[in-house]
């Protein structure tokens, strides 16, 4: 039995080691495409992760000319200070609230363009219709803020002049409270929508031709094809981005923002991140401000793991 054994172990033992070469040598030509990931892993360490050596300014009464290595400790004074002001809740409020506002616009104009143009046959105007959907993308809020203000502004702008044509007195859209929420996110569903439909409509090409054939053999209209085969189809993928979409819970858009609002509108349009910039660059309060971009920091990681974790679970989503 002895003698019998060895040469079985022999051969086990040359077929891990040729293996194992195997498994070398396969990993040689992959050196190349890991070299190539250097460049951009270290702009993400000096960018992304170096500037975080800067958070425990949020524990100090930071003075720049004393820097952070002298600066006072002050423990989570910055946090409960932040926590006693008045208005802080109602920016948590509108962070919150204006988010979810675009979050759910986003998922469903994309997807009704998306099922629109899917219906197209002429694929000229389809391909016009994607192009001129698609382009605001490319735009910053500088230039859209422009736009919009010029046909926002009550006195000369293009909507309020149909409106009095109409008989109807001009709003002043961006320094109305009530108006100025709907405002920020028509104007970036206006400017993201494009995107997002073509994400949908990559999704309908991925569906099986036959299940259509099938469901007009059935006598389906093309109502009942949507409800029953289109919409079932991009369940995954609308399911994925609604998901990871939990991540911007607190990401209302600062550019947008920015570009729009005024001391007018801040009881329903200042958000954590105007709050952050007023607090800190023209106020001079760093700590303070520090303190405040930590606590959304740890929301939104909180949120973005809940947000993969579900994305795996429902969609089968996973990173790596």
């Amino acid at each position: 039995m002895s003698h019998q054994a060895a040469p079985a172990e022999a051969d086990a033992r040359m077929a891990s080691l040729s293996s194992g070469k195997n498994q070398r040598r396969s990993r040689i030509p992959q050196i190349p495409l890991h070299l190539m990931i250097l460049p951009g892993l270290l702009l993400v360490l000096i960018y992304n992760y170096g500037p975080m050596l800067g958070l425990v300014i949020a524990f100090q009464k930071f003075v720049p000319a004393r820097g952070i290595w002298d600066s006072a400790w002050v423990g989570l004074e910055n946090f409960r200070y932040v926590m006693a002001l008045p208005d802080t809740m109602q920016i948590l409020r509108n962070t919150i609230v204006i988010a979810f506002m675009k979050m759910i616009a986003q998922l469903v104009v994309p997807i009704i363009v998306a099922l629109l143009l899917n219906e197209v046959r002429k694929q000229w105007f389809k391909r016009s219709m994607q192009t001129m959907i698609y382009l605001p993308h490319f735009l910053s809020w500088i230039i859209l803020g422009g736009i919009l203000v010029d046909i926002l502004s009550p006195s000369e702008g293009i909507l309020n002049a149909g409106l009095s044509w109409l008989g109807i007195e001009p709003i002043y859209f961006l320094g109305d409270n009530h108006w100025f929420r709907f405002v920020l996110v028509a104007s970036d569903t206006w400017k993201e929508f494009g995107f997002n439909t073509i994400v949908y409509l990559a999704a309908l090409t991925g569906i099986n031709p036959t299940l259509y054939e099938a469901a007009i053999v059935d006598g389906a209209g093309r109502w009942k094809q949507t409800l029953h085969v289109t919409l079932p189809g991009m369940a995954s993928i609308i399911i994925l981005l609604s998901v990871l979409s939990l991540g911007n819970v607190l990401n209302a858009g600062f550019d947008q923002v920015f570009n729009l609002y005024s001391p007018q509108v801040y009881e329903t349009g200042d958000i954590i991140d105007t709050f952050v910039y007023r607090i800190g660059l023209e106020d001079a309060q760093y700590g303070v401000a520090t303190a405040v971009g930590l606590f959304k920091s740890i929301v939104s990681l909180t949120f973005i793991s809940v947000s993969y974790y579900l994305a795996y679970r429902l969609a089968n989503y996973r990173i790596f």
